[in-house]
């Protein structure tokens, strides 16, 4: 554990306990989580910052992955989450492996964009995500094996990608996506994405681990808070349902472009 004051720890555990419960209901928990802990360990080594953040945010993403599959009322996707996730894992080791070579300066406007493109498409369709895929009354088509391999490929690789390559909002992308090419309705796309985020993030965590850039100690303590917050969201999601989630996905967007912009110009 590293020599931190008992207030810094304090912010740390609420940190934690808060962006468990946003990544569980529509991802982006990373949102808080990391520059929480930028701002907690203010001269610790950016390794170890981002390897404790993976330690912490796993037992989170676990926590809600399971909550969701236990208690949704349809059934998760679970095999097909999988596929995914072992494709994003690929496609984040891609990413990772040209993000030396690409500026976040040039990534960040273009991102903001998408975002705010994202955000006009749900304001002016407010039936997207509402319905169940394949269910009776759903607003969406049964899901052919056509678009399941697209979600592999593209959703997996491409989201996958993205995140090895710059990373905000990653967990975001993947609801949106995964509601658009499989016909989910908001709260099972984000119990689906929760399972992707439990393979990406293991794929991470292991390389932090072999590299020994974990903070154990403080992670551990900040785990417990995270995945408090993790399952408390996912039984939010479902008692409430895609309504709910689709109100905190516009704020998780509009607090990610707000963020992006910061780090743009300011």
């Amino acid at each position: 554990m590293p020599d931190i004051a008992l207030t810094t720890l304090l912010f740390l555990c609420a940190a934690a306990l808060v962006a468990g419960w946003i990544d569980a209901v529509v991802g982006g928990g990373g949102l808080l989580l990391l520059p929480a802990l930028l701002l907690g360990l203010p001269h610790g080594p950016a390794a170890h910052i981002l390897g404790t953040n993976k330690a912490v945010a796993i037992v989170g993403t676990s926590g809600a992955a399971a909550t969701y599959v236990r208690r949704a009322p349809v059934r998760v996707p679970v095999r097909t989450a999988v596929r995914i996730g072992l494709a994003a894992l690929a496609g984040s080791m891609g990413g990772a492996f040209f993000a030396a070579g690409v500026s976040s300066e040039v990534l960040r406007p273009v991102i903001m964009v998408v975002l705010l493109g994202v955000a006009a498409f749900v304001v002016l369709r407010p039936s997207f995500g509402t319905g169940r895929a394949g269910g009776a009354g759903a607003h969406t088509r049964p899901v052919t094996r056509a678009r399941v391999v697209v979600a592999v490929v593209l959703v997996g690789g491409g989201i996958g990608f993205y995140d090895g390559l710059f990373g905000p909002g990653t967990g975001t992308f993947l609801v949106l996506a995964l509601t658009a090419v499989l016909h989910l309705d908001l709260v099972t796309a984000s119990a689906t994405a929760k399972i992707v985020n439990v393979c990406t993030n293991a794929g991470a965590l292991t390389m932090f681990a072999y590299q020994g850039t974990v903070l154990w100690q403080l992670a551990m303590v900040m785990a417990v808070f995270n995945l408090a917050g993790g399952m408390l969201g996912a039984r939010m999601a479902l008692s409430k349902g895609a309504e709910f989630v689709r109100g905190v996905l516009l704020v998780v967007v509009f607090s990610l472009v707000a963020k992006l912009a910061f780090d743009q110009w300011a």
